[in-house]
């Protein structure tokens, strides 16, 4: 399988996909969008992974590539590409579906319990998932879901944190976060830990060495899926 990624900053890579995609023999290549690099001409590739991000989607007067990144978005799922958002990728995905990206109640930053709902029993990319898991969160936007896709799973937070709608599939929160992504996300946005009720301190993320192990496992679970995804007919 030939994975491309999309990044929007030097901090927020593949983390575990990478690892992941190394352990099961597969060609990763990426855009580094926020460096100017162009994503024109770049179509040799089975499924696009969109990352997180600290900008808004709709902050195109701010970061003029974004225009350029929906286009390119919108390609894909026009040419029959495997989608994968993650957080600000999945708000992407999510709006250039027809979905609404507006800010988000709460905060939420974290190890957050999350919950699959009864329409995720259906789902091609949540197939062999436990009911709840943890996860890790770093958002304050959340998406509705586009028209046709079911909610998939949920937080005490954040009602809407995955869907998919055909071969797109669209997560809030993240499973590909390790111990030095996590750190880099901490050193670089550590102004946005207030107190606030979803909101974690520090030692209490970086500590949670049970949760990075059980996220794994699952991140290989969910990969697997999104494999299986673009081999179907």
């Amino acid at each position: 399988m030939r994975l491309h990624y999309i990044q929007h900053n030097p901090f927020e890579d593949l983390a575990n996909i990478a690892l992941w995609a190394e352990d099961s023999g597969h060609h990763v290549s990426g855009t580094k969008i926020y460096a100017g690099e162009m994503l024109s001409g770049k179509a040799d590739f089975d499924l696009l992974v969109v990352l997180g991000g600290e900008m808004n989607i709709y902050q195109e007067d701010r970061y003029p590539w974004l225009a350029e990144e929906k286009r390119f978005i919108r390609g894909a799922m026009d040419g029959g590409k495997t989608v994968l958002g993650i957080c600000l990728g999945a708000q992407l995905v999510s709006d250039l579906l027809g979905g609404r990206v507006h800010k988000n109640r709460y905060r939420e930053i974290g190890w957050h319990k999350t919950r699959l709902t009864s329409a995720a029993s259906y789902s091609k990319a949540f197939r062999g998932f436990p009911d709840s898991f943890m996860a890790f969160q770093w958002h304050e936007d959340a998406f509705d879901l586009p028209a046709g896709a079911k909610g998939l799973a949920s937080t005490a937070a954040c009602a809407n944190q995955a869907f998919e709608l055909g071969r797109n599939v669209g997560l809030q929160f993240h499973l590909e976060v390790s111990r030095q992504s996590i750190s880099r996300l901490i050193e670089n946005f550590g102004d946005e830990l207030p107190p606030e009720r979803f909101v974690q301190e520090r030692e209490e993320m970086l500590s949670a060495e049970d949760h990075l192990k059980e996220l794994y496992r699952h991140l290989k679970i969910f990969m697997k899926n999104i494999e299986l995804m673009v081999d179907q007919d």
